[in-house]
C-alpha cells in the first residue's frame, strides 16, 4: 500500500486528497489553514506531522498551491521537498505555475535523482469533488506510468504530454488561455441577450444544442450567473494569473497574440475593479454593471 503526502489543501487539494483515501491509499496532508486540515482528518486522513517526516515516510508526495512564490518554497526552499527527499521518491506538483519553475524544480530533483512531475489538472473544483479531473503530466514516462493508478484515484482523463518536464505546464496554459476567451464571450454575449430583453434561461436551452454551445457557457450559466452567485470555483485572479503565463509563453517563443493581450487587459481591469477573488464567471457581472450602452 502506497503511503502518499498531500501538500497543499485548498478548493483543489481536499477533494483530491480525500479521494486518494477514497482509493484506500493512507495520506498524510499539510495545509497552512488548519481548518482544512482538520476537515481532512475527518475524512480519515492524517495530519500533525512535519514536511521532513513526510518526506521520510511517504512514496509519493503531490501538491496543490495557489502560485508560483509557494511552489518554489515547498520544493526548492531551505526545508523544502528537493532539499529533503531521497532517491526513490516520486514528486508531482498538480499546480499551474510559471514552465520556469518547472524546469527549476525537475533540474534540483534530476541531481539528487529525485523524480519529478509536473502534471497540472483541469476540470476545477467540481471536477477534484467527483474525480473527473484531467491530468496533464510532463516528465520521464517511467515516473509517469508510476504515478497513473495515483491520477486515476483522483481524474478520468490521464495524459502524458512528453518528457519536457513543462509540457503539461505549456497544455494547461492554451487550455485556460482558452477558458479566458470562452469566459468572456459568454460574458459579453449574455450581456447583449440581457438588453435585448431575451430571456437567459430560454436563450441557454437553445444555444446548448446550437453551435453557440460550449462546457464553459454551461458552467459560467448554470452554476454562477443563472443564480447571481460568484463563490469562486476557479478565482478570475488565478485565472488572470495564467493568462500572464501564456502570454510570458508567447513571447518566449516569439509569438504574436494580439487579441490576447486586450484579454488579459480585460481581466486585469477587472481585477482592480475588486472582482478578483470572485468566481471568473463575475466578469458578466463586472461587464453588466460597469459597460455603458451606446
Amino acid at each position: 500500500m502506497k503511503k502518499i503526502g498531500f501538500i497543499g489543501l485548498g478548493n483543489m487539494g481536499l477533494p483530491m486528497a480525500k479521494n486518494l483515501l477514497l482509493a484506500n491509499y493512507i495520506v498524510y496532508g499539510i495545509d497552512l489553514n488548519k481548518e482544512a486540515e482538520t476537515s481532512f482528518h475527518q475524512a480519515g486522513g492524517t495530519i500533525g506531522i512535519s514536511v521532513e517526516k513526510m518526506v521520510e515516510i511517504c512514496d509519493v508526495i503531490l501538491t496543490s498551491l495557489p502560485s508560483s512564490n509557494a511552489a518554489e518554497e515547498v520544493f526548492l526552499g531551505e526545508k523544502g521537498l528537493v532539499k529533503l527527499a531521497e532517491p526513490g521518491i516520486l514528486l508531482i506538483d498538480t499546480s499551474t505555475v510559471a514552465p520556469q519553475l518547472n524546469q527549476r524544480i525537475a533540474e534540483a530533483a534530476e541531481n539528487k535523482s529525485i523524480d519529478f512531475l509536473a502534471a497540472p489538472v483541469s476540470g476545477g473544483v467540481i471536477g477534484a469533488i467527483n474525480r473527473s479531473l484531467t491530468f496533464m503530466a510532463g516528465g520521464s514516462k517511467s515516473a509517469f506510468d508510476q504515478a497513473v493508478p495515483v491520477f486515476n484515484a483522483m481524474g478520468e482523463n490521464i495524459f502524458h504530454v512528453n518528457e519536457n518536464i513543462d509540457s503539461g505546464t505549456n497544455t494547461k496554459l492554451i487550455n485556460n488561455l482558452l477558458i479566458g476567451f470562452y469566459t468572456a464571450g459568454v460574458s459579453e454575449a449574455l450581456h447583449l441577450a440581457k438588453n435585448s430583453n431575451l430571456d437567459l434561461d430560454q436563450l441557454f436551452e437553445m444555444l446548448n444544442v446550437s453551435y453557440g454551445q460550449s462546457r464553459i457557457y454551461e458552467r459560467n450559466y448554470k452554476s454562477f450567473i443563472a443564480d447571481d452567485h460568484y463563490e469562486p470555483g476557479f478565482s478570475l485572479k488565478l485565472l488572470l494569473k495564467d493568462l500572464g503565463f501564456a502570454l510570458d509563453l508567447a513571447e518566449k517563443n516569439k509569438v504574436e497574440l494580439p487579441v490576447s493581450n486586450i484579454l488579459f487587459d480585460l481581466y486585469e481591469e477587472a481585477d482592480k475593479n475588486g472582482y478578483g477573488e470572485k468566481d471568473m464567471s463575475v466578469l458578466y457581472k463586472k461587464i453588466s454593471e460597469q459597460t455603458t450602452t451606446i
